[in-house]
């Protein structure tokens, strides 16, 4: 394993940990302009607002949340970046702290893939589910 700011980090060739990981399911919320960090990373991020009716305990739930998803890399800030409020999207990724610094405070999804569902950009021809690298 590789050592990064003093965090044990998996080799590149691992598969993403069971142990942090979610799929979630809802609309853009907001969208930001996709910013370039000064390491050259193309920075995505977009507020997805989920809404479902879950069970708990045997009994029905409304399950309600807004979640930032950073979306980094070339494809994925260029889909985040692509993205409108209304949109319907599916985002996979890991849940981390908005800043690697902070002790607490708001997590962020910081996503390894996202699907367009039923917008226009995911009847482009040219639209391409994407994944990080």
């Amino acid at each position: 394993m590789s050592r990064a700011l003093g965090v044990s980090m998996p080799p590149a060739s691992c598969a993403p940990s069971a142990d942090n990981c979610l799929i979630i399911v809802g609309q853009v919320a907001e969208v930001n302009s996709v910013r370039t960090t000064p390491a050259g990373v193309s920075i995505g991020q977009f507020l997805l607002d989920h809404h479902s009716g879950q069970v708990e305990a045997g009994a029905p739930r409304e399950a309600r949340c807004q979640i930032p998803v950073v979306a980094c890399g070339e494809a994925l800030a260029h889909t985040a970046g692509r993205l409108s409020p209304g949109d319907r999207v599916r985002a996979r990724g890991f849940i981390s702290r908005a800043h690697y610094r902070e002790s607490g405070g708001r997590l962020v999804l910081h996503a390894t893939r996202i699907d367009v569902l039923n917008t226009k950009l995911s009847e482009d021809p040219d639209h391409v589910t994407f994944f990080s690298s």
